[in-house]
Order: structure tokens, then sequence, then C-alpha cells
């Protein structure tokens, strides 16, 4: 915010929760979901206010794979600038409205699901800056849609909130900064979980640490979910600006939490790279990230800054998501004000979605088996019938199984053993009673899940590890730090916090670790300056100097 708009901020809050409200100020009667960013959606949305030539490119990709809601004052101006540029006018509609500014990600509306995959409807945050006409921009989509539109809006409801500090599995696992917790200071961490749960469906909200280099403390800075299990996690050079802690921050989520197939999140990492002058943001540098992209169905739009940082990035895409068009946009002009590709779009739901959930399979020595295919799938008219495409060879064609419907929304499939050295792969398609067909992944049959059957061959394990710890990070510190710990079999330790005093501070763990193992220090409860991170393991002791900041 600009310091007139922290002036003005006290009353603007006062003003969002007395006005009269277009949407319900209760939560649903009936279970929400919250969608996630990867599934089906019917309209991405722009605000048409600055930057145009990236607005104008977004636009050119997005109407190949849904509508684009372009929120502007003059449509004629819009098209105008879209056709001068070659840009198809299909699938382009124009919502005339009030608005501020080009951050539609924050102040934009949010999707959810009653019963799953009942009913769409709109969710309504109050924006964290006074700016009363991006505020505003939610009812202008449910007037535009016909939308019913939930608001946390009214006591004991009211929830500050912004769009590029939360992102979903679409399964009740939410993700945030801490920031969420900084802006509604009058409510405890339990009330705003319970605000979450009853109008988004979220029942287990991971909240990390601000990073100390990142203005905004937006997670879509930093890191993106690919899918239900696949964080897409920024990485900056050993001990650069925000790294330590974005690393700290990852390896808590790791240490505590699994995805909602029970097994831990898979993390990719893509670089943050160095703005054009070779400085990053603890040098000045600007805010460059990839991770700030948008999914349009079969299109995932991210930005760009160099050929020689973006080629990586865009590999990392490709492998990551198969079958995915992906498009890069310069984002140079933009990224000094802490936003990109995700930042200036948002999305409106499918109204009709089928939802197929599935945990790829990994690779395997098993020859002999067949290898089961589960998934849950879901449609409001229910499910007529679901398949399971598989082939060995991508110059073949593919081969078919019907799933068969085991419990519930819980249908399942065999692909044959194969022998060693195979590699497999599948998708799945599933049609509803009323007709309306889906696959999974989106992209399907271009893209597809695969794994390998792995040649038996004898297992080197290594037992050079020795016990210890490694060096903590972030360090210095002021908020979450992982201690790496590692020991060769079962054994008893203790971790310890101690001052230079030598005195006992606190004790982080005491019990039995075996193998390599992350602990965390919460130190914002720790008064600034050095202390010892001591580990007794068996009759060795290991210590490390952490400084607080």
């Amino acid at each position: 915010m600009t310091a007139q708009e922290e002036l003005q901020f006290p009353s603007y809050l006062l003003q969002s929760r007395s006005n009269s409200s277009a949407g319900i100020t209760v939560p649903p009667a009936t279970a929400a979901r919250a969608s996630a960013e990867w599934e089906e959606i019917d309209a991405l949305m722009i605000a048409w206010i600055s930057y145009p030539t990236i607005l104008t490119q977004i636009a050119a990709a997005a109407q190949t794979e849904a509508r684009v809601y372009i929120l502007c004052t003059d449509s004629n101006a819009v098209k105008n600038s879209l056709t001068g540029a070659g840009v198809s006018l299909n699938n382009i509609e124009y919502i005339i409205a009030p608005f501020n500014s080009i951050w539609c990600r924050d102040y934009g509306q949010w999707n959810i699901y009653r019963q799953d995959v009942d009913s769409l409807a709109l969710i309504d945050w109050i924006y964290n800056r006074p700016r009363p006409k991006d505020d505003s921009v939610p009812r202008s989509i449910q007037a535009y849609t016909g939308l019913p539109m939930y608001e946390t809006t009214t006591p004991p409801f009211d929830l500050i909130h912004t769009g590029g500090n939360f992102m979903c599995d679409g399964f009740g696992t939410g993700f945030s900064s801490k920031l969420i917790l900084n802006e509604n200071p009058t409510k405890s961490e339990a009330e705003v979980d319970t605000i979450m749960n009853q109008f988004m469906g979220i029942n287990r909200y991971i909240k990390m640490d601000v990073l100390p280099y990142d203005g905004i403390h937006h997670i879509d800075m930093h890191m993106k979910l690919l899918d239900e299990e696949t964080l897409l996690v920024g990485e900056y050079p050993t001990g650069i600006a925000d790294g330590p802690q974005i690393e700290a921050n990852i390896q808590y989520i790791l240490a505590n939490y699994n995805s909602v197939f029970g097994t831990p999140y898979k993390v990719i990492r893509i670089p943050m790279p160095p703005d054009a002058n070779g400085n990053y943001p603890n040098n000045g540098g600007d805010y460059r990230t990839y991770t700030n992209s948008v999914f349009v169905n079969k299109t995932i739009i991210l930005p760009t800054y160099s050929l020689q940082y973006d080629s990586t990035a865009i590999r990392i895409y490709k492998e990551a998501l198969p079958g995915f068009e992906v498009v890069g946009i310069n984002c140079n002009s933009i990224i000094p004000s802490l936003g990109a590709i995700h930042c200036i779009t948002k999305e409106v739901s499918a109204a009709d979605p089928l939802l197929i959930s599935h945990q790829p399979l990994h690779d395997t020595y098993n020859t002999t088996l067949a290898y089961p295919v589960s998934a849950r799938i879901q449609h409001a008219t229910g499910i007529q019938s679901a398949t399971l495409y598989f082939r060995t060879d991508t110059m073949q064609p593919w081969q078919s199984t019907s799933m068969n419907n085991i419990s519930g929304y819980n249908w399942s499939s065999t692909i044959p053993a194969q022998p060693g050295g195979t590699v497999v792969y599948y998708y799945i398609e599933a049609q509803s009673l009323s007709g309306k067909t889906q696959v999974r992944p989106i992209t399907a049959p271009g893209g597809f899940w695969k794994f390998s059957v792995l040649l038996n061959t004898s297992l080197a394990f290594n037992n050079s590890k020795k016990n210890g710890m490694d060096n903590i990070f972030p360090n210095p510190s002021h908020g979450l730090t992982c201690i790496p710990v590692t020991t060769k079999e079962n054994t008893r330790i203790k971790i310890e916090v101690i001052n230079i005093l030598g005195e006992h501070v606190l004790t982080i763990y005491e019990g039995m670790n075996s193998g390599e193992k992350k602990y965390f220090l919460d130190s914002t409860f720790l008064s600034g300056g050095v202390y010892v991170v001591k580990m007794d393991c068996g009759n060795a002791s290991y210590t490390q100097r952490v400084v607080i900041k």
C-alpha cells in the first residue's frame, strides 16, 4: 500500500463490513469444495488498465481454451487493441465495470463447488487494499455470470485475504503465507481456519513464514501446485535472497504434511533468475519468478524474462506437464511492480465439472503382477462409464480396458504386468450420465502419465552417512528454521538451544531418530542474538551457531 492507502485502510474496512451485500453472508448450507487451478475452467478474467501488451498476449493464448472476460471501461478501445495485434475476438467478452488496478488475482472472486461437483458458486473476501472499486469486482462478475456468491465480509465471518496468497489442492488442503494471520489481527488462527473451512471447505490450512525479500508475501511469487501432490518451488542459488527461507518452509511442509493421497509431496525446483543487471532481490534486483503462471485448461501461461533462463523454465514446465501448450510472455515491464501472469488473471471454474483425481503410478520392479490404477471420478449426474487407456510404445495405438466402480466415487482397473525395461504410458477417460466426457490428464491423449518397469539389478546402499547435523538454514534466522539431522541407525537424540552464556533455552526434540530427518525451530519467540543449537547423539555432541535477527 501507499502511505495514503495505509491511512485510508481502517475506514475502508469499516465501510467494507457495513456495506449492503449483493451476496450471501453466511456459509454454504452444504459442504463446499474450493476448486484447484488445474481443473477445467469456463473463463479467464483480466482487467484492462495497464500493461496492454501483456494483456493482449494473455487474451490471445487463453481465448483458444476458454472465454476471456475483460474488465474494461471502453470495450471498443480494447477491441481495437486486440484486432490491431492480430488477436481473434472469438471467446472474448467485455464486462463494463468499475475497478482500480490490474491485480485481479488478488481482488477477484474465488470458486467453490457445493457437494464436490454439484453446483458452482463464487467466494468474495475483503480485499487487502483500500481500493473499493477493485473490491467490488466479484460483485460485477456475480452479476454478469448469475452465479451465487458467498461473501466473507460481515462479522463474525469477515476475512481479509488476497488471491495471490492462496492455493489449494481441490480436496481441502490450502496453502498461504502467514500474511493471512497478520492481516486479520483481531482473529485467532483457529477463527481464520474455521471461516476458510465453512466457506471453502479447507480442512487443512498450511501457513508458511513470510519471506524477507518478497515485499507482498504472496506465495504465488515462489511456489505453485501443479497437481494434487506436486509443488513447483522457486530456487535461488545457495544462500541467496529468499532461498534459505523458501527451503526451510518447503522442508517444514515435507516433514509435517502428506498429499491428499497420504504420500509425501513431490517437489520440482525451478530457477528464480537474477534481473537484467545480474542482481537478486537481496541486492535490489527485480523479484523474477517462473512460478507465477496460470492454467487455462490445456494451456499454461508463464512469465519470461531472458532466453538464457527462460529455456530452462519452459523445459521444466513441459517435462512436468506433458501435452500442455506452454506459452511464455515477457514480463520484464511488470515484474518491478511485484507481479506477473498469475497476479493479473483470475479463473471462473467450469459450471459442469467432471472431476477425475488419480495418483500417478511410480516406477516399479514388479514384472509379474498387474498394475492397479484407481481414480476418484464424480459428476453431478453420476458416472456412466470410465476407461483406462495404456500402451508401451508411443508409435502404437492405445489399448483400453473398462474401469469398474468399486465403491462410491472410486473406480479401478489394471494394466497388465510388463517385462523389465518397459515404459508404460496411460490416461483415464470418463463419461457422465448426462453425456459429458472428460480425460485426465486434461491434455490426454496428447498428454499422459508414465512409469517405468525397472530392471531388477542389485541395489547398492550408501552407508557413508555419519551421525551429525547438516547446515542449519536460514542462518541468520527470523522465523521457521530447519535443522537437518542424520543418524546411521535408530538412536536416541536430544536437540536443544543454548544461549551465549551456556544456559538452556529450549528443547526442540528429544527421542529416537533413524536416518535423515529435519527438525524445526521457530525463532520468532527468541530475542535477537547468537545461540548454539546442540544435538546429543549417543556419546557424541554436535553444535552449530545460529544468529537470530
